[in-house]
């Protein structure tokens, strides 16, 4: 299996190292950062810029679910395969996906 390309959009480089970071944990095989704005701000794996404003959207409304502010929900959209998790914090949102095991 080929190793996945990394991209950090803000900076035009290869590869960012978090992203990286996260790739090596078992099963992952994609992670997005996204902007308050709903942009890429750095993919890696499967997770790509066509995902991101699906998957902003998603933990956006997420957070209008609770009055309590220092409850941060995690949007999960689980298939057969896998799933992909989703959380906003701090005008970040963060998705992973995971295939099953």
């Amino acid at each position: 299996m080929s190793e996945p390309v990394c991209f950090n959009i803000q900076k035009n480089t290869f590869p960012h190292p978090h992203l990286e970071d996260t790739m090596k944990k078992p099963s992952i095989v994609g992670v997005l950062c996204i902007d308050s704005q709903g942009l890429n701000l750095g993919c890696c794996g499967t997770l790509s810029d066509e995902h991101a404003g699906v998957i902003f959207i998603l933990a956006w409304q997420a957070t209008k679910l609770t009055c309590d502010l220092t409850d941060i929900p995690v949007v999960c959209l689980e298939s057969d395969n896998g799933n992909v998790r989703g959380q906003k914090h701090n005008g970040i949102t963060v998705a992973v996906q995971k295939m099953a095991s």
